[in-house]
């Protein structure tokens, strides 16, 4: 009797060290799981935040502010930091209210406003510029549809958005404090980071748009439009951005090939 209740003993105490066994393997499971769903759960943090990031200094540096590509052209001057290359004395501006039009496709008539009080020195690159003809025939290379990211980029030396090395002048004049650019409002693009960099290029905004200021500021606002923004939305960037364009920040080429007709300004 007493080998067989030692046998029975010896089995229930091989049943209970299975089951404890069972349990341990079940719980060291569950450790193992959660601590890989906590890794999981960092690591997709981290991807989050990183993509939240870059998604941050897209929108913040491939703007207006963007750096421009290399022009085709062999550079004739070289410009230097804090200094204006090629640009007219402020006073061309006559410290005034310029008016006149802006015409894109021959049929899109903007009137346009620009402030030479507020904003003499583009004012000024604006006045040499028309008299001296250099914005007819210059695409709009650039156009963003985005909510709160709208606009349409002009008058690039040679179409790509490349700089001209022999005009470029600063600084930043007239940027709103509070980084908002109404719909309308024409303002001066440059390269991120450099005050001196406007140049011929602008870009028209065509719903209100909020552009972080860089360490050099804000975007100089040379003006307005007084008239026509709805025949540009419509005849224009309502079509979009070139698919076969799109860069990462959303912008690209309008749908619409688009060019400066004529500029007068009086």
């Amino acid at each position: 009797m007493a080998s067989s209740r030692q046998q029975r003993e010896q089995r229930e105490a091989r049943e209970r060290l299975r089951a404890y066994q069972a349990r341990q393997e079940v719980h060291e499971r569950r450790i193992a799981r959660r601590r890989r769903d906590n890794i999981l759960a960092i690591v997709g943090g981290l991807v989050i935040a990183a993509l939240a990031v870059t998604a941050q200094v897209v929108y913040f540096t491939a703007g207006p502010g963007a750096p421009e590509p290399e022009p085709t052209a062999a550079p004739s001057e070289t410009p230097q930091t804090d200094q204006n290359v090629g640009a007219p004395d402020p006073s061309l501006a006559e410290d005034r209210l310029w008016t006149g039009e802006l015409v894109l496709n021959e049929d899109v008539v903007l009137g346009i406003e620009l402030d030479g009080t507020k904003a003499p020195q583009a004012v000024a690159g604006w006045v040499q510029d028309v008299d001296a003809g250099y914005y007819e025939d210059k695409t709009c290379h650039r156009l963003s549809v985005s909510e709160g990211f709208s606009f349409l980029q002009c008058g690039s030396l040679d179409g790509t958005g490349a700089g001209d090395p022999a005009f470029a002048y600063g600084p930043i004049e007239n940027a709103p404090a509070d980084d908002l650019y109404p719909a309308g409002t024409i303002a001066m693009a440059r390269a991120s980071g450099d005050a001196y960099s406007n140049g011929h290029q602008f870009f028209i905004v065509t719903a209100d748009t909020t552009l972080p200021a860089d360490p050099a500021g804000g975007y100089t606002v040379v003006g307005k439009v007084t008239s026509g923004l709805e025949d540009l939305i419509a005849k224009i960037t309502s079509a979009g951005v070139d698919e076969e364009t799109v860069g990462v920040d959303g912008t690209g080429r309008p749908a619409i090939p688009t060019s400066i007709t004529r500029v007068t300004l009086q």
